[in-house]
C-alpha cells in the first residue's frame, strides 16, 4: 500500500530540496537532474511543486509518456490537496550544488496576488514553511475541483471524438500547397528583378510557416518527439532563422502561467509596452531572470505604447533573434542538458548559419543597397501579423494572480480570448483564432480546434465560465484601450512626481 502523506509532510520535503508535484492523487518526486533535461524546460514543473498538477500534465503529456511518470510516485495524498505555494513563485531556486538560492523577494498584492521584485539585502538563507503557504483565496475550492473534474471529462470527450489525430491530407496538405505558392511567387519576383514583391512574398511565407513550426513545437503534427522536433529545426531555424529549442522552452511557460506579470514571458515586454499598472513595480522574470526595470526610459515609451504598438509588432521578429541566439549559446554550455538533445541544438546552430548565408545572400544581392534594406525591412515587417494575433488574445484579459486554488481550466479560460472570424478566412490565422481551445488542449492539431471549441464553450456554459472571444477590429481596439489606459495612468504618476517635486523646492526656496 503506498505512503500516505500528509500536507505537513510534503511542505517539509519541499522545505528540505525535494520537487514533489501531486498527480490524480499520487505524490511524485521529481529528481533534479531531470528538471533541465524536461523537454517542457525546468520552470514547467518548478511552476507546481506543491500543487496538483493533474490537469496540466495530462493536457501537456501523449499517454506514452504518462505512463511513465509512474516510476516518480513515492506515495499518495488525501483528496482533496489544498495547494502550497511553489518555492519559484516566492523567488526561491535551488542552485547547482543544490542549496536554497534567493533570486526575488515577493511583494503579496491584494488578496491573492504574488509578485517578484528585486531582492533584498537582508533576505533569509532558506524559504520558511509560511512562504509555502497561499494567501487566502477568494475561489472556493470546492469549486475548483468540479471545475477540474468536469474539464476531465471534457478531455475525454475531446480523446474520444478523434480530435487528437492529424489530418495529414485534409488539413496539412492545403497548408503545403499555400507555402509553395508564396514561396514560388518570392522566388519568382526576386529572379524577375521585383525585390520588393518577392520581400513581401517571403515574409507571408515566414508568416504562415509560424504556424506549421508552432505545431510542431506542441509535437501535435506526427505525435513524436523526435520527428516532429526535426521537422521544426528544418522549418524554424533553417528557413526562418529562429530557434524552435527557444520557442517551446518559453511557450510551455507562457501556457502554463498564462498571463501572470511575474512568470508569463510573454507578457514582459518593458522597457516598450506594459499591459498592467504592476509592471510599475519593476518586477523579477522568473523566466528572463532578470528585473523588468520601469526606468525613465521604460516610462517614456509605456506613455507612447498605444501610438507605438502596431510599429513594434512590426519589428516584432527582431525580438524573437535576440532570445534565439543567447538561448542557443547558453545551451552550449549547458551540461545538464538531455543526451540525446546534442543533436537537435547541433542542428538548430547549423540551421542559423544556414539561415543568414542564404538570407544573407538574398539581401546583398538586391540592386542597390537602399533596396537591400528595404527587402530586410519588408520581408521582416511583413511576418509581423502573426503576432498581433497572438497578443489579442492576451493583452486585453486578466493578469490578475488568483493564487494556487485555481484550476487549470479556469485560468485559461479567464486569461485568454478567441478572435472570431469567418471559416473561410481561418487560414490567415492558422486556425490559432481559437487560442482559449488551443490553451486547454495545447497538444491538439489546430486544424481540430474549432470541432473542439464547440465541445469547450458546451463545458464553459455548463461551468458557469465565460468563454471569452471577439472580432479582429473590436479584439485591436480592446487592446489599445488598454496600453492606453496603463499610459494614462504613467502620465499621472509623472504629473504628481513633478508636483510633489515643484513642492519640495518650493519649501526648500522657502527655508
Amino acid at each position: 500500500m503506498a505512503t500516505l502523506w500528509t500536507r505537513e509532510q510534503v511542505a517539509a520535503k519541499i522545505l528540505a530540496g525535494d520537487h514533489l508535484v501531486v498527480y490524480h492523487d499520487s505524490l511524485l518526486r521529481i529528481p533534479s537532474k531531470w528538471l533541465e533535461k524536461h523537454p517542457g524546460g525546468a520552470l514547467s514543473i518548478l511552476h507546481f511543486v506543491g500543487r496538483d498538477a493533474s490537469d496540466e500534465i495530462d493536457s501537456y503529456h501523449p499517454d506514452q509518456v504518462l505512463e511513465l511518470i509512474q516510476r516518480y510516485k513515492i506515495g499518495s495524498v488525501s483528496a482533496p490537496w489544498a495547494p502550497l505555494v511553489p518555492p519559484v513563485a516566492s523567488g526561491w531556486v535551488r542552485t547547482d550544488s543544490n542549496s536554497w538560492f534567493n533570486e526575488a523577494s515577493s511583494l503579496r498584492k491584494g488578496q491573492t496576488e504574488i509578485l517578484l521584485v528585486s531582492k533584498q539585502p537582508n533576505a533569509p538563507d532558506a524559504p520558511t514553511r509560511a512562504i509555502l503557504e497561499p494567501p487566502p483565496s477568494t475561489l472556493s475550492l470546492d469549486d475548483q475541483l468540479r471545475h477540474s473534474q468536469a474539464y476531465k471529462e471534457l478531455h475525454r470527450r475531446v480523446r474520444e471524438a478523434g480530435l487528437y489525430d492529424t489530418r495529414y491530407i485534409a488539413a496539412h496538405g492545403p497548408d503545403v500547397i499555400r507555402y509553395s505558392i508564396l514561396a514560388g511567387l518570392s522566388a519568382y519576383a526576386y529572379f524577375n528583378g521585383w525585390f520588393l514583391t518577392s520581400a513581401l512574398f517571403l515574409g507571408l511565407f515566414w508568416q504562415q510557416l509560424t504556424f506549421i513550426a508552432h505545431d510542431l513545437g506542441h509535437v501535435s503534427v506526427t505525435h513524436n518527439w523526435a520527428i516532429d522536433r526535426l521537422l521544426g529545426i528544418v522549418i524554424a531555424d533553417w528557413i526562418g532563422g529562429l530557434s524552435i529549442g527557444w520557442w517551446v522552452d518559453n511557450h510551455n511557460v507562457h501556457h502554463l502561467v498564462t498571463n501572470h506579470p511575474t512568470h508569463d514571458p510573454d507578457i514582459g515586454h518593458l522597457p516598450f509596452i506594459a499591459i498592467s499598472p504592476v509592471f510599475f513595480n519593476s518586477l523579477w522574470s522568473t523566466y528572463r531572470k532578470r528585473i523588468l526595470d520601469f526606468d525613465r526610459f521604460s516610462q517614456f515609451f509605456v506613455q507612447l505604447q498605444h501610438r507605438l504598438f502596431y510599429i513594434l509588432l512590426g519589428l516584432a521578429r527582431f525580438n524573437l533573434y535576440a532570445n534565439s541566439y543567447p538561448f542557443l549559446i547558453r545551451k552550449a554550455f549547458d551540461t545538464r542538458r538531455a543526451r540525446g538533445a546534442y543533436w537537435a541544438w547541433a542542428l538548430e546552430v547549423a540551421g542559423i548559419v544556414c539561415f543568414w548565408c542564404w538570407y544573407g545572400r538574398v539581401v546583398i544581392n538586391c540592386d542597390t543597397w537602399k533596396t537591400s534594406m528595404a527587402y530586410f525591412l519588408i520581408s521582416h515587417i511583413a511576418a509581423s501579423p502573426v503576432h498581433v494575433q497572438i497578443v489579442l488574445s492576451h493583452f486585453s484579459m486578466s493578469t490578475e494572480d488568483l493564487g494556487p486554488t485555481e484550476s487549470f481550466p479556469d485560468r485559461q479560460l479567464r486569461t485568454t480570448t478567441d478572435v472570431i472570424c469567418p471559416d473561410w478566412l481561418g487560414w490567415i490565422h492558422g486556425g490559432l483564432q481559437l487560442q482559449v481551445t488551443h490553451h486547454l488542449f495545447p497538444r491538439l492539431p489546430r486544424h481540430n480546434l474549432k470541432a473542439a471549441s464547440a465541445l469547450a464553450k458546451e463545458f464553459a456554459q455548463e461551468q458557469g465560465l465565460v468563454y471569452a472571444e471577439f472580432g479582429w477590429i473590436e479584439g485591436n481596439g480592446d487592446v489599445l484601450g488598454v496600453l492606453r489606459d496603463v499610459a494614462d495612468q504613467v502620465k499621472i504618476l509623472g504629473q504628481v512626481a513633478d508636483a510633489e517635486v515643484k513642492q519640495a523646492i518650493d519649501r526648500k526656496m522657502a527655508q
